[in-house]
């Protein structure tokens, strides 16, 4: 076998007994969970508003930038309910580049998977503590949910893992929502197989267990653009795209019909100053088109304390090193723009 075994890692039960939540912070992420969860159910008339660094790659900055929000989220609060992105696992379509905090704690170092689930687990809990918000991150590998499992408020399926079948049966699994992306192809029929299957029920395998899922009434779709045979990136986020998203949805049976529409990636073109105009043109279809309007529960932005992106070992404090993001004054006032809009 061509692959050394470098160690065998703690169980996340482990991981947890050597750095737990109190009662307050679990009582916190309880209260922010059906708070979310409202939002998707219909409970609630709020927005989510999934926004944050492509990637976590400092602590400290992360950090920064989440207080920041903390200040904005109190202005905004009777219509944007905000989950910070701490996206710790970063995909690459070619598998070269940075994999993100889990795999890296420090950019500039060597990989040490030990010291990166260490350091995603104390960042999201540092997260809850100096700022009370519960975050948002993304499941690149199914297995590893449990060791952010009781304290994570959204999860995000990417492009490239929405046909796996570990991860939907894992979302099956999960009580909180999780957002199933359309495939990097465009094919809505695979994103909403995706969705039907995280709210169905199922027995399967998971970390050496034989576990039965219960399924996820609040799994839910996530627009995020596609690119065609020739490699152009193409949006779907423009009204006429989300009316056929809800003519999809009234195809089936699925529970809480939802979509998240992320601004960047083949919606932007990764034209990261795009993102202020499509939100907005997302809201204007909403006030347009009541039925648009009960599907659209929010928005993924990528967004850090300066615009733009940097090269690994450049330094630029709170500057994203993987996909270019909206800078934090930009990011300020698009929230509050945003709000008037609602």
């Amino acid at each position: 076998m061509n692959m050394n075994f470098e160690r065998k890692l703690p169980i996340p039960m482990e991981v947890k007994e050597h750095y737990p939540v109190t009662a307050d912070i679990q009582a916190l992420v309880e209260k922010r969970a059906v708070e979310i969860q409202d939002v998707f159910t219909g409970r609630s008339d709020k927005i989510v508003l999934v926004i944050g660094p492509c990637s976590a790659d400092n602590e400290d900055s992360v950090i920064d930038y989440i207080s920041r929000l903390r200040c904005v989220q109190d202005k905004v609060e009777d219509k944007i309910l905000i989950i910070p992105r701490i996206y710790t696992n970063k995909p690459r379509t070619t598998g070269d580049g940075y994999k993100g905090m889990l795999h890296q704690p420090d950019p500039n170092e060597k990989p040490d998977m030990y010291k990166g689930i260490v350091a995603i687990r104390q960042l999201h809990i540092r997260a809850l503590k100096e700022t009370g918000f519960s975050c948002a991150d993304e499941m690149l590998y199914p297995e590893n949910y449990r060791y952010l499992n009781d304290i994570l408020a959204y999860v995000a399926i990417g492009a490239r893992s929405v046909e796996n079948q570990q991860h939907r049966l894992t979302a099956s699994g999960l009580d909180i929502p999780v957002g199933m992306k359309n495939p990097t192809s465009g094919d809505i029929s695979v994103m909403m197989n995706s969705i039907t299957a995280a709210q169905h029920k199922h027995t399967f395998i998971y970390r050496g267990w034989e576990v039965h899922s219960e399924g996820n009434p609040c799994a839910h779709a996530i627009l995020r653009g596609y690119v065609n045979k020739h490699g152009q990136a193409l949006p779907n986020y423009h009204y006429e795209d989300l009316l056929h998203l809800c003519d999809e949805y009234a195809k089936t049976d699925l529970a809480n019909p939802a979509v998240i529409v992320d601004t960047n990636h083949a919606n932007s073109g990764k034209k990261y100053l795009e993102q202020v105009r499509i939100a907005k043109e997302v809201l204007h279809s909403c006030r347009h088109n009541e039925d648009i309007k009960k599907l659209v529960k929010g928005f993924m932005i990528e967004s850090y304390i300066e615009d733009g992106a940097q090269k690994i070992g450049e330094c630029i404090y709170g500057k994203s090193i993987t996909d270019p993001c909206l800078g934090w004054e930009k990011t300020e006032r698009l929230i509050l723009d945003m709000a008037d809009l609602l």
